[in-house]
């Protein structure tokens, strides 16, 4: 039987050529600047002063890279970033698998008044005040865990984690692996974690580029500079813009510091931006898949 496409009204041909229209702008719009971004980090910073770059990059050169590399806060802040974005994922991915698969097991006496404290933690927090004082009474503040145990676990991350247990891992399995001698403990290792893939994923995805994009806990909580994260550095270079001169160890460099303060401005978004673009390629097939499960309502 010989189907027959549908005819487009002029309502409907109005109607896409609206949405074309809107979402070409919309496309633009985000995509502009990105672009302006890179081809500005590849120009020479007279051309950026003088306002030459507008698409693509002028008088192609990598002048701005270079001076990243000598500027020594950059350097110590993108190393610093490093380690909050690995050492805190992997507490914070702990932390929330531990919490989430005791809270999806329906044996789990209390579950439901656990999951009350938690959900209310996250509707009503403490404040920045309170928890600024127990961060200073913990002995925290001006130290690495400032940035890492504070934020050690999110509640609506483990909500996502909890419901993808709840969804994948049947109580019918827990059983039979009791029924062969498993444990709690060898049941959560041995058949929980090889399933946990996909929302491991998604956990690390998110909690990564939380750490790596955060300054305002590094803002209140740390006051040596040594400590400080990229997105910190990148802070005073943008928000304030100020470069510290005595940093920048070639001394012709510093006859050109106004200049170079732009073109610094732009290589430095680029490079920030990296890390995060070249982790999802590696998470992007679980990520889907565990976002997906793990949103559904359990």
């Amino acid at each position: 039987m010989a189907v027959t496409a549908m005819k487009e009204t002029r309502s409907d041909r109005i109607f896409d050529v609206c949405n074309i229209a809107v979402l070409g702008l919309f496309l633009l719009a985000v995509l502009y600047p990105l672009v302006y971004i890179l081809s500005a980090s590849f120009s020479s910073a007279q051309a950026i002063s003088s306002g030459q770059v507008w698409l693509w990059p002028v008088d192609f050169n990598l002048e701005g890279y270079k001076a990243i590399f000598e500027y020594k806060s950059i350097v110590a802040g993108f190393l610093n970033s490093v380690f909050y974005a690995v050492v805190g994922t992997l507490i914070n991915v702990t932390m929330t698998l531990l919490a989430a698969y005791p809270l999806s097991r329906r044996d789990l006496y209390g579950r439901n008044g656990f999951m009350f404290l938690f959900v209310f933690t996250m509707l009503f927090s403490g404040g920045m005040i309170p928890t600024y004082l127990v961060v200073h009474q913990l002995g925290l503040l001006n130290t690495r865990w400032a940035l890492i145990l504070p934020t050690a676990m999110a509640v609506w991350n483990m909500i996502i984690t909890r419901t993808y247990y709840q969804v994948t891992i049947p109580h019918e399995l827990l059983e039979a692996a009791r029924i062969d001698g498993c444990d709690d403990f060898k049941f959560f290792t041995r058949i929980v974690l090889p399933l946990s893939k996909p929302i491991i994923a998604v956990n690390a995805l998110l909690y990564a580029v939380g750490h790596w994009n955060q300054f305002f806990n590094a803002l209140i909580y740390l006051t040596d500079e040594s400590l400080f994260p990229l997105q910190l550095v990148l802070r005073e270079i943008l928000v304030k813009n100020s470069i510290d001169p005595s940093q920048i160890q070639d001394a012709a460099e510093l006859m050109r510091v106004q200049e170079l303060r732009d073109l610094l401005k732009y290589s430095l978004i680029v490079i920030a931006s990296v890390p995060p673009l070249l982790a999802y390629p590696f998470v992007q097939r679980h990520f889907v898949k565990g976002v997906m499960i793990g949103s559904l309502k359990g």
